[in-house]
């Protein structure tokens, strides 16, 4: 079975292969020759690789230990849930779910009714570059990164998966990210496939990002998933306290996300003023190999990081492939000029261009210091990284900008005479919530501004819901709870890192300690066993001005198969307001615990403003189904 797995993969390199080369040739010879073979040989790379994913399932199922890769990341006490999520746990699992996902999309793409509007010249071009990518990945999964890799003698047991990843929030994160990541591919394929073959009258609906609009919505929607349900996963597994730490892997997925989002304004742009239309192909061009290069960054070694797959063999290949797939997509998005010049500056058009430009920055003083220990090895024989404060201090206050531009720019569209009113009161709205939040104490400038902001866009938002507004259209209503949902995240962030207290305790059984208002008693100490593990727990009572909040029970782990290596389990207490965070660091000798105890304000708005920017495209995706209307729709 497991060589039938390895060669389904080969023969999805294969088909992949021919079909680019067949839509190369009919390309060449100006024909159409083989179009209808090279639009059906998704089939058989999709069917081969469901096939493949089966053989690994199969392997995780059974806990076929004759498969290296089941044995390294299950074991007799991994539940079932989590040995067939084990498939994405390890580098090669990963890259075939990868891959999986990106031919299960490519395969619905010709399903969409608007498919049938593409010339045969765009989609050969659209069939060449998707089955280069597929081909790619085949290419990985069979030289670079085999999961169906056979061992003798086979051991008696696996070694089980990281107790890292036994959290819901882990699991469900990698799939989300590769889900989002497959989903840029196809608007990147048509979009240099337009570029390449334009049509003479060509519809304003039949643009590569009108076609694919609902990719690049369902993609942004399933990375900013992936995104938020890794950092609750840091916040609840890693017991440190936080939920951001601008660690690598973290800034891998972050960039894609900070492009995306930038294209999705500046389309808007082109759009309405049919400019910036080079700039946008650059940006999903940008925004689907940034998706490889943080897949360099996570399985080359580059870096180092608490989630990374450590020294692989992928990272060459990868870096070649990004390098010729940049290269190319430079030279197609510089072929043609714009048909119209940039837009004012102090329009909503040049707002919007000016935020995708201060999201560019972002991107590349995080791409860049994030290979500083790399850039700077190439002069030092003590290479440094930079740590969590060069981001603080640098990328947020350009966050908190974005905000402030994000409260003001949808207000900039409106006719001139209530254009000034409009804004005059989201102005008095951002410098009143500025002012109270200072009488109150939050005097810190970079959450000032973004707290403020973030208030501004609340109130911009019932404004136009509830009096200019009242029935907002599909798309309309994706971008207003999007952004709403952005806000309530914003508003975490400046409260819940800036404004947050720690405290590292030390406590006996019976001992009791005051941290703010709130006291803690500790009132038990006792050890458990569980499935491969043994865990010491800490039962600690909570009581905020001599009444009860509740008992907080964080625990310390020692793996089975992990040796001494030690895991922390917290506890919370939660709450829209404080919520009250406990982690276990140890026990000493004396029989005391050493606590770390934090209070995190509004902290829970970055779950919830995150779950409505997650699920509120869906309406945007909606609309694009709708029936078309003549009136253009604001990002």
């Amino acid at each position: 079975m497991y060589y039938f797995g390895f060669l389904s993969i080969v023969l999805a390199m294969f088909s992949s292969l021919l079909a680019a080369l067949a839509a190369l040739t009919d390309l060449w010879h100006n024909e159409t020759k083989y179009l209808k073979r090279v639009e059906q040989a998704h089939i058989p790379v999709s069917l081969c690789l469901l096939l493949a994913s089966a053989a690994l399932l199969h392997a995780l199922f059974w806990q076929d230990y004759a498969l290296q890769y089941a044995a390294n990341y299950t074991d007799r006490y991994l539940s079932l849930f989590y040995r067939l999520t084990a498939f994405w746990a390890g580098q090669p699992g990963s890259m075939l779910f990868w891959a999986l996902a990106t031919a299960i999309l490519g395969s619905l793409f010709p399903l969409l009714s608007c498919y049938r509007h593409l010339s045969e010249q765009r989609r050969l071009w659209f069939w060449t570059f998707f089955h280069c990518v597929m081909a790619f990945f085949s290419l990985l999964l069979t030289c670079y990164s085999n999961p169906f890799i056979m061992q003798q003698p086979v051991p008696e047991d696996g070694n089980g998966l990281n107790p890292l990843l036994q959290n819901p929030g882990m699991i469900i994160h990698p799939p989300l990210l590769f889900i989002g990541y497959a989903g840029f591919v196809i608007p990147f394929c048509l979009a240099l496939a337009q570029k390449l073959a334009p049509e003479e009258h060509e519809g304003a609906n039949h643009t590569w990002f009108r076609i694919t609009r609902p990719y690049l919505l369902f993609a942004w929607m399933f990375l900013t998933a992936g995104i938020l349900l890794g950092a609750w996963w840091a916040y609840m597994e890693l017991g440190w306290g936080g939920y951001w730490a601008w660690d690598p892997v973290e800034n891998s997925s972050l960039v894609p996300w900070l492009l995306a989002t930038a294209l999705l304004h500046t389309l808007s742009v082109e759009r309405t003023s049919k400019a910036l239309t080079r700039y946008n192909i650059l940006l999903i061009s940008l925004t689907c190999i940034s998706t490889f290069f943080a897949t360099y960054l996570v399985r080359s070694g580059v870096v180092d990081s608490v989630h990374a797959f450590g020294q692989g063999t992928v990272g060459t290949p990868l870096l070649i492939f990004i390098v010729l797939t940049l290269g190319i997509s430079i030279a197609v998005s510089l072929k043609r000029s714009d048909s119209s010049s940039l837009p004012d500056l102090f329009s909503r058009e040049g707002l919007l261009a000016m935020m995708s430009w201060f999201l560019l920055a972002l991107c590349a003083i995080i791409t860049i210091a994030t290979l500083w220990p790399v850039l700077t090895r190439m002069f030092s024989q003590t290479p440094s990284g930079l740590d969590a404060r060069f981001y603080n201090t640098v990328c947020l206050p350009l966050a908190a900008v974005l905000l402030a531009l994000l409260a003001f720019c949808p207000w900039i569209s409106a006719d001139r005479g209530k254009r000034w009113r409009l804004l005059a009161v989201i102005a008095a709205i951002f410098v009143g919530a500025g002012l109270l939040l200072a009488f109150f104490g939050f005097s810190k400038i970079t959450a000032l501004i973004a707290a403020s902001a973030s208030i501004a866009i609340l109130a911009g938002i019932a404004l136009k819901c509830f009096l200019l507004t009242p029935r907002p259209k599909k798309r309309s209503l994706a971008a207003l709870g999007t952004h709403f949902g952005l806000a309530l995240a914003g508003l975490a962030v400046a409260f819940s890192g800036p404004y947050d207290t720690e405290q590292d305790i030390l406590l006996a059984t019976g001992m009791t300690e005051k941290v703010g208002t709130y006291t803690l008693t500790l009132e038990n100490i006792r050890q458990e066993d569980g499935p491969g593990y043994s865990a010491l727990l800490a039962v600690i009572r909570i009581q905020e001005k001599g009444k009860d909040k509740g008992i907080l029970i964080p625990e310390r782990r020692i793996y089975e198969k992990f040796g001494d290596m030690q895991f922390s389990e917290v506890d919370t207490l939660p709450s829209l307001g404080n919520e009250l965070y406990v982690s276990l660091l140890g026990m000493t000798q004396e029989k005391k615990v050493l606590v770390r105890f934090s209070i995190k304000p509004l902290v829970n708005w970055l779950w919830i403003g995150g779950i409505f920017m997650c699920l509120m495209p869906v309406f945007g995706i909606a609309g694009r189904f709708a029936k078309p209307q003549s009136e253009e729709v604001r990002a």
